[in-house]
């Protein structure tokens, strides 16, 4: 336990670091924000303004596009590819070698530089959305606190998902085409480029029952009282057990 608070620690550190990166970041997740949510204020427009589109009104969609915004890096949705790297050069070799278990090594590491994300650039730009556009806010202190446990538990579905991807390079001798059929699905299927409602019925049913929705779609349902918490933390609860054993496997 001690190695791993001191991993998440220096990642976490590490991260805080790149303050130019963050500036960046947040510009970026910024100017994103105010183009996406734009576009989906013009398509409510066209609805007879407040309508709502597949049962999401036009202030949740909103807050929907600017939670996604803050939680991208924090998620690290489109992936991170170390340990593919580290196959392809050899490296892992002397990894596996080392007295810790290589997949909670990197999940410290994850969840340290997560929660840097999350200060530095998560909570600044939900900030500008906030400022920028009528999103809502969570129903009651409990439903902010549940998000809050839900954002934790996307991290640790997300990174399970991203360590399964990344073990993929012990079979392929080029990782980029996995990585953009990664971010692809993620994308589509997670609910970042839309709410998972707006897709085509037979694909939202399929996105429904997958476990990438648990990365950024069930914490906007948790966040805007779509979903009881107990069902919404549970989704996530129960891909976490099935993912983090894969790499036994």
């Amino acid at each position: 336990m001690r190695l791993h608070l001191e991993l998440a620690r220096r990642s976490f550190a590490q991260t805080l670091a790149y303050r130019g990166a963050a500036l960046a970041g947040i510009f970026t997740n910024g100017i994103f924000g105010i183009m996406i949510a734009s576009v989906f204020l013009a398509l409510y427009q066209s609805q007879s303004g407040d309508d709502a589109v597949q049962g999401w009104t036009r202030d949740q969609t909103i807050t929907l596009v600017w939670i996604n915004q803050s939680m991208l890096m924090t998620v690290y949705l489109w992936g991170w590819w170390e340990v593919t790297r580290n196959i392809q050069s050899g490296a892992i070799v002397t990894e596996l070698l080392k007295p810790y278990d290589y997949f909670t090594y990197w999940l410290s590491r994850d969840l340290g530089r997560a929660l840097a994300h999350f200060l530095i650039r998560g909570l600044p730009t939900f900030l500008i959305g906030a400022i920028a556009f009528d999103i809502l806010a969570p129903a009651s202190w409990a439903r902010g606190i549940a998000f809050l446990l839900s954002v934790l538990l996307a991290v640790i579905v997300s990174f399970c998902l991203r360590f399964i991807a990344n073990v993929l390079g012990f079979w392929v001798l080029d990782y980029r085409g996995i990585a953009a059929m990664f971010a692809a699905v993620m994308n589509v299927l997670s609910g970042m480029l839309a709410p998972l409602a707006f897709l085509p019925e037979p694909v939202r049913i399929v996105a429904n029952a997958l476990p990438f929705r648990a990365v950024i779609m069930t914490p906007n349902e948790v966040y805007l009282g779509q979903v009881a918490v107990w069902q919404g933390l549970g989704f996530q609860v129960l891909w976490i057990p099935y993912w983090s054993s894969a790499h036994d496997g």
